[in-house]
């Protein structure tokens, strides 16, 4: 239980650092909801384009199981790098996802047909807001890759699946958001002040599990 207990903590960290910008566009997405823009093309939309974010970073974990595990660990590096990078342009890392143009054609008149969960998938609509979530997503592979390449196959289950929650989870508070829109900026303000620490922590936490600080010593007499 005690492998369970923190690889959720590793999943908690991993899933509020990469997808809390979510909530951002996601709050904003619904609210241009009107008869044609559904909630459901939001909600369908930000899982597909989730779902190829993580596909996008599952060679990290096949080549961890052919690599050395504490060289794998090098690839901490990455979301230590994220971190500090977002430290030190905390105010541009803000205005990206603001200025995501969401721009829905009105019809001349509402159409309150049902679609079905397969014509809603294939709608143009729905992959507008996958397209923001894979744009927005760009960090997320750099941090992905390395946290699996450093964990085993139920590690990864547990990770992605708390992952999965948090976006569930985002879908519903941006939706509430709506309706109160003076939280949205708070929330962000000081959300993009705690992330980039939990960033650094996940890339340390790679390194320290895979070995690698074991091979700093061996690395440094390379130059010398």
């Amino acid at each position: 239980m005690d492998w369970l207990i923190g690889t959720s903590i590793i999943g908690i960290s991993t899933a509020l650092a990469t997808t809390f910008d979510d909530n951002i566009y996601l709050t904003a997405f619904f609210g241009k909801v009107n008869h044609v823009f559904r909630p459901k093309h939001i909600i369908i939309g930000e899982f597909i384009g989730f779902t190829v974010l993580v596909a996008a970073s599952l060679p990290g974990f096949f080549g961890g199981l052919v690599l050395p595990e504490a060289w794998v660990g090098l690839l901490g590096i990455l979301p230590i790098t994220i971190g500090i990078s977002n430290l030190m342009n905390r105010e541009d890392n803000g205005e990206t996802v603001q200025d995501v143009s969401l721009n829905f054609r009105h019809p001349v008149k509402p159409q309150r047909r049902k679609k079905s969960l397969l014509a809603t998938i294939r709608d143009p609509q729905t992959y507008r807001v996958s397209a923001v979530t894979i744009a927005n997503g760009g960090n997320n592979i750099g941090i992905y890759v390395p946290l699996f390449a450093s964990t085993n196959l139920p590690s990864l289950g547990v990770i992605v699946s708390i992952c999965y929650l948090t976006v569930g989870l985002w879908c519903l508070l941006s939706y509430n958001l709506t309706r109160n829109p003076l939280m949205a900026p708070i929330l962000a303000r000081y959300g993009r002040k705690i992330f980039p620490f939990i960033l650094i922590w996940l890339g340390i936490s790679i390194m320290s599990k895979s070995g690698t600080f074991q091979l700093l010593p061996s690395m440094a007499t390379l130059f010398h």
